[in-house]
């Protein structure tokens, strides 16, 4: 069975944020201990991840705001690692805080797994048309999901079986490899079907 691999941002995802929630009702996630969450520091959060995708390899990997960047960098920089394929939700700009500066900027190389990024319209950390070039820059698909502030739980994103559903359009995605997928990378996915934004 694929393991879910859930990855929190700055300061962790604790009870009532969807990650947590996540994690608690499906028996194949694991939200990842990433240490620091206070203070992060990229290559530790790289290196972090990457062990716990080799121990799980084949893994779906799914990251909020500054967990999602992490696996961005992960993909753009640690090509071969067995990653089934990403869910990216609200990434945020490191350059945005003070906090988060260390990062350093958003990767631009091409991921070689299917990846969706969901965005905001009105992510304080993340203008929607900045999640537009980074999406197309990755060669991931872009998942609108309206106006919903940072997709946490300040903007009511405490259950939320719409991740859940687009963790699963990406796994049946990669359950079937065909001939497009060979001849045309990632991006030769199939399209986003509608969710919805709580359960």
């Amino acid at each position: 069975m694929t393991k879910t691999l859930i990855v929190p941002g700055l300061d962790g995802s604790p009870a009532p944020h969807w990650q947590d929630w996540w994690a608690r009702t499906d028996p194949t996630a694991m939200l990842l201990d990433m240490g620091d969450t206070a203070h992060p520091v990229r290559e530790v959060w790289e290196a972090t991840l990457a062990v716990h995708v080799m121990a799980h390899p084949d893994s779906i990997l799914v990251g909020h705001s500054l967990g999602a960047v992490t696996i961005a960098h992960l993909l753009a920089r640690w090509p071969g690692l067995r990653v089934r394929a990403a869910l990216l939700v609200a990434p945020a700009d490191p350059m945005t805080s003070d906090r988060t500066t260390r990062f350093g900027a958003l990767p631009r190389q091409r991921f070689d797994v299917p990846a969706t990024v969901v965005a905001s319209r009105n992510d304080p950390w993340m203008p929607f048309d900045q999640a537009r070039q980074v999406t197309d820059l990755w060669g991931a698909q872009l998942y609108d999901i309206g106006h919903a502030g940072h997709v946490n739980a300040a903007s009511g994103f405490g259950p939320w079986s719409g991740g859940k559903d687009l963790r699963d359009q990406l796994l049946a995605q990669t359950a079937r490899p065909s001939a497009l997928r060979r001849l045309f990378g990632a991006r030769a996915t199939l399209p986003l079907q509608p969710v919805q934004k709580l359960a």
